[in-house]
């Protein structure tokens, strides 16, 4: 297990709360929009703005569940022609390379954030002012990143029982 089972199942909650929240909300906007524009031909004030930003939520806040899981896409072909030595190197050096890459990513999210800020940058019909969500994009980033840290002392299995 990662670091705990205390760390995994916070991650998990907060994580998996944030995106089911978000995507519940997803299903509902999409449902009264669509019951809008068939029964009285109006939809929902700045629906795609909603959706987009709501989509945003569910696919960042999925990333650190998704690393900790170890459901990314895995070429493995050449797993069992390697040593277990090797297998161990290669994924360390596979879990420090995601770890840099997203805590690179996580930190120019936060400085377009805060640009954007500065800015005053909204949503176009809604007004929604664009930071907070790059915010929490970088946050969850961030957050994926130390995911990929700590497997390197604790990895998880990459596929389920029984999948080649």
């Amino acid at each position: 297990m990662i670091a705990g089972t205390v760390l995994r199942r916070s991650l998990e909650g907060l994580c998996g709360g944030l995106a089911a929240s978000a995507l519940f909300s997803l299903m509902w906007l999409t449902l009264v929009d669509v019951a809008g524009r068939k029964a009285i031909s109006t939809s929902v004030p700045g629906s795609l703005e909603l959706t987009e930003m709501l989509m945003v939520v569910v696919i960042f806040a999925g990333l650190p569940l998704v690393s900790l899981h170890g459901e990314h896409i895995v070429f493995d072909s050449l797993d069992p022609l390697l040593e277990r030595w090797v297998r161990r190197a290669q994924g360390f050096l596979v879990e420090m390379l995601c770890a840099a890459a997203l805590a690179g990513v996580a930190w120019l999210m936060w400085a377009k954030a805060g640009q954007m800020m500065e800015y005053g940058d909204t949503t176009a019909q809604l007004k929604i002012p664009q930071g907070p969500f790059v915010y929490l994009m970088s946050v969850l980033c961030a957050l994926t990143a130390v995911v990929h840290l700590l497997l390197i002392f604790s990895p998880t299995e990459h596929h389920h029982p029984g999948v080649a």
